[in-house]
């Protein structure tokens, strides 16, 4: 279902919710001409009666239900095809495909980050599609450090991801913070 049909969707229910809601509140306040008469006939009000602490639980059940519902309907509806989703998937050179955790891809580079030396701690984001993920790289390194060593190292990890991955990345940004030298 496209996005539009979704919108289209969503603001049905929406309006169809809204006007139950303001017909059952107007009625309750008195609000609508034959406020006096019941909303229900007399069949499903003695089935209800004779139901009596189970019916209200039923209610409940099925509107849970329904939220249940409701939440993978708009779940369905916010998810973007080709889009990383917690997983890498490639296809293969035969019918198969190769699916990897992509916090697995990250946490591979995040320790070859922090094997250059100097460098203390190392942070990785992959985000975007599949084809050409976006690639978020924060590396804090310590004062004595020297920065166009870690450069070339951030570089050489990078393209090594990329290899192994099997895809280059659409948008490297890479942030690098110093840590201020230790006082006297």
């Amino acid at each position: 279902m496209s996005n539009a049909a979704h919108r289209l969707l969503w603001t049905v229910l929406a309006l169809a919710l809204v006007a139950a809601g303001g017909t059952a509140s107007a009625v309750g306040a008195g609000r609508l001409p034959g406020g006096d008469v019941p909303l229900l006939g007399a069949g499903p009000v003695s089935w209800w009666r004779a139901g009596a602490p189970w019916s209200a639980l039923a209610v409940v059940v099925g509107g849970l239900l329904l939220a249940l519902l409701g939440q993978r309907l708009l779940a369905a509806g916010l998810r973007v095809p080709h889009r990383l989703d917690g997983t890498l998937a490639q296809r293969g050179d035969g019918a198969g495909r190769t699916r990897v955790a992509s916090d697995v891809l990250t946490g591979a580079l995040e320790r070859d980050l922090l094997r250059a030396p100097g460098v203390g701690r190392a942070r990785v984001v992959l985000t975007g599609p599949v084809t050409g993920p976006d690639l978020w790289v924060e590396v804090r390194l310590a004062p004595s450090a020297g920065v166009g060593a870690a450069r070339a190292h951030v570089d050489a990890a990078v393209r090594r991801f990329a290899a192994t991955v099997g895809c280059r990345p659409a948008h490297l940004d890479v942030t690098v913070l110093v840590d201020e030298p230790a006082g006297p």
